[in-house]
């Protein structure tokens, strides 16, 4: 990701628009190899990481005349599942924690408020978390055969296309930015999305962007 970072600050002098959207779900628990309970490092600390790998080049963009700079986080509705985040086990495997789908609901969780933190420190960026839909992808491949069939039973008649499922996250990088909400959810396409209390939670928002920020403290910004 560092070297990734280096490469495009070397051959470009502006960033519009950074879409986060790496993601993995509901895997059995590990670790990843920094340490962190995996879905919520490759869901969360991987997107953070890049931002502030770029932030600089995102902001130096955004003084320029007629900027128009977009972060978008590819989140959830899994987000619903989780109440919290459990921030004293995240560097550990969290078997006991509810299962891959709290683990899950607790990483796209993250991305939401991480989206609306963001936002709020960054006001000339202009930042949104998505809901792209539940999308006919290869995502489910590496589950277990209970955990596909509960993806399968509950959401198989309202599956989409990954032709229909980019299309939220194009609306949030093109829409007229009249049209977006800074910090907000949005569900398909361009909708105001769910929320839960959880979501809503400014000292939640806070206190994720406080550990993240410690967790990451070996990234520097370029």
């Amino acid at each position: 990701m560092r070297a990734a970072a280096a490469q495009f600050t070397t051959t470009s002098s502006r960033l519009d628009v950074l879409f986060c959207n790496a993601g993995i779900m509901a895997l059995p628990p590990a670790l990843s190899a920094d340490g962190y309970e995996l879905q919520f490092a490759t869901n969360h600390l991987g997107h953070a990481a890049l931002t502030k790998l770029l932030l600089p080049t995102l902001q130096r963009t955004a003084r320029a005349a007629n900027a128009d700079v977009r972060v978008i986080y590819a989140s959830s509705l899994g987000f619903t599942m989780a109440k919290g985040i459990a921030f004293d086990s995240l560097d550990t495997p969290q078997s006991g924690f509810g299962g891959a789908w709290t683990r899950y609901g607790q990483s796209k969780l993250a991305n939401v408020l991480y989206a609306q933190e963001l936002a709020r420190r960054y006001p000339e960026i202009t930042v949104v978390s998505i809901h792209p839909g539940i999308i006919g992808t290869g995502l489910v491949g590496n589950m277990s055969w209970v955990n596909r069939a509960i993806v399968y039973a509950t959401s198989y008649f309202s599956m989409v296309s990954e032709d229909e499922g980019v299309k939220n996250g194009l609306w949030a990088a093109t829409a007229d930015k009249a049209e977006l909400a800074t910090g907000q959810f949005y569900e398909p396409v361009g909708v105001v999305g769910t929320t839960t209390a959880a979501s809503q939670s400014r000292e939640l928002a806070a206190e994720l962007w406080a550990w993240t920020d410690k967790a990451l403290e070996g990234v520097k910004l370029l």
